[in-house]
């Protein structure tokens, strides 16, 4: 028997520089194209498009579907499809409109403070219960996901026009409104802290897993690889914090905001946005479904079910209750969406959440889930977002019609399918 006790740690000495790193080669596709189309739009805008307030709407209005995006990433891997996901969220947004607008106030008077948190629970809770419902017609009753999902696309559109006979509900609570975007921000000083905080816990992260591999025998990066990561992340966490805080409020709202408060705006004074609160909750559920996802047994039963169902149920995976927990959360994530959604626009309006189901789909796909199941990313499936938003948002600004955009984003959905059956076919090969 060899001693092992006082072997040297191996490290990757070999291997191209991608290796090294271990970098994700979907990953740098998948930013490599973002950064290519960021750069076409910006030259046929003149510069427009890579603005620090392009950029800062570009985040905002990429958060709902990027949310869902998440919960979809899920239910694909699971081997299923989720075609209600906009209509789940027009129905919870109408839920919170209703409640903030009509019910609790009669129970509670205008400017309740409880009134924004009440009407939010009742929206998570309305949406869990849904897409809990759904996901027992599909793992009980085996009806296909596709069936149930699309009979839920056309019922639920409909019972939110019922809850508000199809008008637009609003102004919202106020303090509701904070969960938007530009009613909402951290600030240039807590944008600032929030960055130090990311970039302690990446690091934190990331040393972690260095010595987990190191105790267990398994090869690790070199440090020079490892310091190259570190710059990496420091750099793109820093510059994103940097643009948004160089995005400054528009002098006249400055102005009300500092009459609001009774107080005089100081001559000259600019005061930057920084980051948004629903870029922050979308920071949120990425982590926590990524923690879900690597270091727990309902994610490893989830890829674990979508690589191979009929051996997950014989190795004792509850295959039906998993579908209703993954339904329910594809729910709950709906409802977190259509907060943000609702809180962006002030108010509910009947045609919120429309197309949302191509948008979070191809979202997913985008961001390198197989529809074949058994594999699919977080932080894909939000690359995959801010692609699909990049898109919309570059061409609208180039001026190019609607019905074109979604030609456009039909086209690329279809193109990412093909790329991703070339490129599993070309690992399975090797």
């Amino acid at each position: 028997m060899t001693d092992t006790t006082n072997a040297p740690i191996p490290s990757q000495d070999k291997g191209s520089l991608f290796q090294k790193l271990e970098l994700d080669m979907r990953l740098l596709g998948m930013i490599g194209a973002l950064f290519i189309l960021c750069l076409g739009f910006s030259w046929f805008t003149d510069g427009r498009f890579l603005t620090p307030r392009n950029i800062f709407n570009l985040t905002i209005q990429t958060v709902s579907v990027a949310i869902m995006a998440c919960g979809m990433v899920f239910v694909i891997v699971n081997r299923h499809i989720d075609l209600s996901v906009g209509a789940l969220l027009a129905t919870t947004s109408a839920v919170m409109a209703m409640m903030q607008t009509q019910v609790l106030p009669e129970m509670f008077g205008l400017g309740h403070p409880m009134i924004w948190v009440l009407a939010v629970i009742s929206g998570l809770l309305v949406g869990t219960l849904i897409g809990a419902f759904q996901g027992w017609l599909v793992g009980y009753l085996t009806i296909p996901a596709f069936i149930v999902t699309l009979g839920g696309f056309l019922v639920w559109r409909n019972v939110a026009w019922y809850l508000t006979s199809g008008q637009t509900i609003g102004p919202l609570d106020r303090t509701f409104l904070i969960f938007g975007g530009t009613n909402g921000t951290l600030g240039t000083t807590w944008s600032w802290v929030a960055a130090v905080i990311a970039i302690v816990a990446a690091i934190w992260a990331m040393s972690n897993a260095r010595r987990a591999k190191s105790a267990h025998g398994f090869p690790v990066k070199p440090i020079w690889a490892e310091l190259t990561l570190y710059g990496i992340i420091i750099a793109s966490i820093v510059s994103f914090i940097a643009v948004l805080n160089s995005y400054f409020i528009p002098e006249r709202r400055l102005q009300r905001m500092f009459d609001e408060r009774g107080e005089v705006l100081p001559e000259g004074l600019t005061v930057g946005y920084g980051l948004p609160v629903s870029v922050l909750i979308l920071i949120l559920v990425a982590v926590v479904l990524s923690i879900v996802a690597k270091r727990t047994r309902f994610g490893r039963y989830i890829f674990a079910t979508g690589g191979n169902p009929d051996a997950a149920e014989l190795s004792g995976i509850n295959t039906r209750r998993l579908t209703v927990k993954i339904f329910a959360l594809m729910g709950f994530l709906c409802a977190l969406s259509a907060v943000v959604a609702s809180a962006r626009l002030s108010n509910h309006s009947n045609d919120i959440g429309t197309l949302d189901e191509l948008r979070v789909i191809a979202a997913a796909v985008i961001g390198g889930t197989a529809l074949a199941g058994g594999f699919g990313t977080i932080y894909g499936a939000i690359i995959g977002a801010l692609i699909m938003q990049s898109l919309q948002s570059g061409m609208a600004m180039v001026g190019v019609d609607a019905p074109f955009q979604n030609i456009v984003v039909g086209t690329v959905l279809v193109l990412a399918v093909l790329i991703d059956i070339i490129y599993r076919k070309r690992v399975g090969a090797k």
